[in-house]
């Protein structure tokens, strides 16, 4: 199994490197190996980090901190060059080795195909687990630029190892009308997070996925993506999901598609740094 990972660069704020005594496990996955528009998101756990000082470690709405959770920063995982494939088996492993460790996974990306590797890990040990994307896009092509694995592909890899059949795309706005059609159809397209807290209601105590693909906020909050899309979310929309998450049972998240170059004022890497932590102390809680 793959359990290694790069500790070079430096930590999200409040982490350490040694997991003993932890409930958290952040990792990065510097990787855009099947990028279709802009890349450099490969740059995008190291940006996160870089930032996160700049931040206070105590958040408001959660009323909780950062100095009073133990986590881990494990930093990168190994991944080869080249083809996503060896590389969502990476992540895979990887998530696996977190999970053996006690630790509720954190992962910040890199481009959204790394997903299905991470989902497919916290399924084995969870099957009934629902999963939550937040995101611009569809992401259910087979295949994108002759990649099964492109980014464009990641929720339906994702659906191929999700046992549980449950996926709620939030307010998905944009991707082809195939995509579209199946999004009604199957009901996985919800509408705001209203919806949502509806639809979650029912599965309270289910273990819960949550993937945060960072288009879905509106570009004119963060432009630093490698995809945006007009039209999007800002931060009291992220606000309001944290308070529908707080009832329910977060045991994995995800945060991806961050591109810091294509954003010189640094505002994109601040605001997914405060995802971040948003995430770090839903896990931790």
């Amino acid at each position: 199994m793959n359990t290694g990972f790069d500790t070079d660069g430096c930590l999200y704020m409040g982490g350490r490197r040694d997991p003993a005594g932890c409930r958290v496990g952040l990792f990065g996955v510097p990787y855009d190996g099947t990028t279709s528009f802009r890349p450099g998101t490969r740059f995008g756990p190291a940006a996160i980090r870089e930032v996160s000082n700049g931040l206070e470690t105590y958040c408001p709405q959660l009323d909780r901190d950062l100095d009073d959770l133990a986590f881990a920063d494990l930093g990168a995982v190994d991944i080869p060059f080249g083809a996503p494939e060896p590389v969502v088996e990476a992540v895979r492993e990887s998530t696996e080795a977190v999970l053996n460790l006690g630790l509720r996974p954190l992962m910040l990306g890199g481009e959204h195909s790394i997903s299905s590797g991470a989902v497919a890990a916290v399924a084995a040990r969870y099957p009934d687990m629902v999963m939550v994307q937040l995101d611009a896009h569809a992401d259910l092509r087979d295949s994108w630029l002759g990649s099964r694995y492109s980014h464009a592909c990641a929720m339906r890899r994702c659906l191929e190892v999700l046992p549980s059949q449950q996926l709620f795309q939030l307010a998905i706005r944009s991707g082809t009308r195939t995509e579209f059609e199946e999004l009604r159809s199957s009901g996985r397209l919800i509408a705001d997070i209203g919806a949502l807290a509806a639809a979650l209601d029912p599965l309270q105590g289910r273990p819960m996925y949550l993937t945060v693909d960072l288009d879905w906020f509106d570009p004119s909050v963060l432009p630093g993506t490698g995809t945006p899309e007009p039209g999007g979310f800002f931060w009291p929309d992220f606000a309001e999901l944290v308070a529908v998450l707080q009832q329910h049972r977060l045991v994995a998240a995800d945060v991806v598609e961050l591109a810091p170059q294509l954003d010189p004022s640094g505002v994109s890497s601040v605001l997914a740094a405060k995802v971040t932590r948003s995430l770090l102390l839903l896990l931790g809680g």
